[in-house]
């Protein structure tokens, strides 16, 4: 069984910077492709950034270049370094987990709010 749990929204102003957390029991953490994903109020769940067993990532536009994503296999934390917020991502954000890399596991989101 794949449990997740986030950590780490906040508010926070325009410009400002909040890195997430997501602590995973899983047995085999490092196989895992490991993801989160948001939602805004009114709108369909996006992918925001993604990272397979291997190390490589792959990012939504609109966070490239802001937004890093991280795991350390050892403490089966997947992490989200965010940059340079803007009032667009206001979302409740997600944390993902695959083995196979198309069905996932959710967690129970943590809020993010972008606002002066």
């Amino acid at each position: 069984e794949v449990q997740l749990a986030e950590s780490g929204g906040d508010l926070v102003q325009p410009g400002g910077s909040l890195r997430l957390s997501c602590a995973a029991s899983i047995y085999t953490y490092s196989n895992y492709y490991m993801a989160w994903f948001r939602q805004a109020a009114g709108k369909e769940r996006e992918g925001v950034a993604f990272i397979n067993p291997y190390g490589s990532t792959n990012y939504a536009d609109s966070v490239k270049g802001r937004f890093t994503i991280s795991k350390d296999n050892a403490k089966n934390t997947l992490y989200l370094q965010m940059n340079v917020l803007k009032p667009e991502d206001t979302a409740m954000y997600y944390c993902a987990a695959s083995y196979s890399g198309s069905s996932w596991s959710w967690g129970q989101g943590t809020q993010v709010t972008v606002s002066s």
